[in-house]
């Protein structure tokens, strides 16, 4: 089990420039003790037959065809722009 003291925290909240009264040194370093005794016990587990992997999705190329169409409601997207030209929305310039 590991076990961190309150000397443990005190030394790390000086190095990390934190200040902590001895009160929470002694909560912290309780706390952590008990997180790392929980994180040990997951070496425990037995991953004999788990395969590695990056990514728990198996599915793969679930994207269609990228196929070009014909957009036939040019017009009706031109209507809702404040100013158009030439069948392009037209925006004010950015650039000199």
């Amino acid at each position: 089990m590991a076990e961190i003291t309150k000397q443990d925290m005190l030394r790390t909240a000086d190095q990390a420039r934190l200040v902590l009264t001895e009160e929470e040194a002694q909560n912290y370093a309780v706390q952590l003790s008990e997180i790392l005794t929980f994180t040990e016990k997951i070496n425990e587990i037995n991953m004999d037959d788990v395969k590695p992997t990056t990514n728990g999705n198996t599915i793969i190329n679930v994207l269609r065809n990228d196929e070009p169409k014909q957009w036939d409601e040019k017009g009706a997207a031109l209507e809702n722009a404040p100013e158009h030209e030439d069948n392009h929305f037209k925006v004010p310039a950015i650039m000199d």
